[in-house]
């Protein structure tokens, strides 16, 4: 379901020529929407760190491979080459990635969009926990908007359109 997921979320991406900018791994949900986007005909840029290329993890029909240093100019590379974000279901790389770039949003780093992909809802607690951070007063309110919630991949192109022609106001600081 995941996979499948991911795969339609590529395919749709090169229908509408969208490139997609990723981690470059062959392997987990980005591997299945790297080859989704790669079956329908578009363009994948994979930005790896040697560490990870040399276990040879690299997708071998990028378009583009981008092979940085470490981890941190992986993240910098990816968020430089985007202009919109989405959330797979993932694991702890996948959070950490995510709490970094939704971060950088919330200091207002940047404003693009970052669209959460809740599959089976597989994202629901965690946007809970967003809710309850705010009741709770550890983030101001506002801090909801920092994140675009959709359930199935036929609505994060669209999602991220309606963004980019229409940017979210930044979430302010109230001290």
């Amino acid at each position: 379901m995941y996979a499948e997921a991911a795969a339609t979320l590529g395919r749709l991406m090169a229908e509408k020529g969208v490139t997609l900018v990723f981690g470059g791994g062959r392997v987990g949900l980005m591997g299945a929407t790297a080859d989704g986007v790669l079956s329908a005909g578009g363009n994948i840029v994979g930005v790896i760190p040697t560490f990870l290329k040399d276990k040879e993890l690299a997708h071998p029909k990028a378009t583009e491979m981008v092979v940085v240093p470490d981890m941190h100019t992986r993240k910098k590379t990816m968020f430089e080459r985007s202009d919109a974000f989405c959330i797979l279901p993932g694991g702890v790389g996948t959070l950490e990635e995510m709490f970094e770039i939704v971060t950088w949003r919330q200091l207002h780093l940047h404003n693009k969009p970052i669209i959460v992909l809740n599959v089976a809802n597989y994202w629901t607690d965690l946007v809970h926990l967003f809710d309850r951070m705010i009741g709770e007063g550890f983030a101001h309110k506002g801090h909801e908007a920092l994140l675009t919630v959709v359930s199935r991949p036929e609505e994060v192109l669209a999602a991220a359109e309606n963004e980019l022609q229409t940017p979210k106001p930044p979430v302010l600081f109230k001290v």
